[in-house]
């Protein structure tokens, strides 16, 4: 994730909203146990880091290899025709959706 943006998502006071989710008792009492150990207030606000953490792995995996736009610029600077380069970004993005689909299963 770039800087900026993840700037962005870590400054407070952003708009919240609330969410219910069904989580197993055992899974609570293990995220009330862990959070302290790891320095958090309560087992909210690490389920909020655990979130955070994983969307932005996954945020970086599919927005695909950060050097990209450089790669298309310089493709088009040597003359690759248009389609070519289209067809070889639309290439790399359904690899790295299937890897990211993988990884997930």
């Amino acid at each position: 994730m770039r800087i900026n943006q993840l700037r962005k998502r870590l400054r407070k006071g952003r708009p919240m909203t609330s969410v219910t989710l069904r989580i197993p008792e055992d899974v609570i009492d293990d995220l009330k146990r862990v959070a302290p150990m790891l320095g958090f207030s309560g087992y909210q606000p690490l389920i909020r880091a655990y979130i955070g953490q994983g969307l932005r792995r996954d945020l970086e995996r599919l927005a695909g290899p950060p050097d990209m736009q450089r790669v298309v610029t310089s493709l088009r600077r040597h003359g690759v025709n248009e389609k070519v380069i289209q067809s070889a970004v639309e290439n790399l993005q359904e690899d790295l959706t299937t890897r990211f689909r993988r990884t997930r299963a």
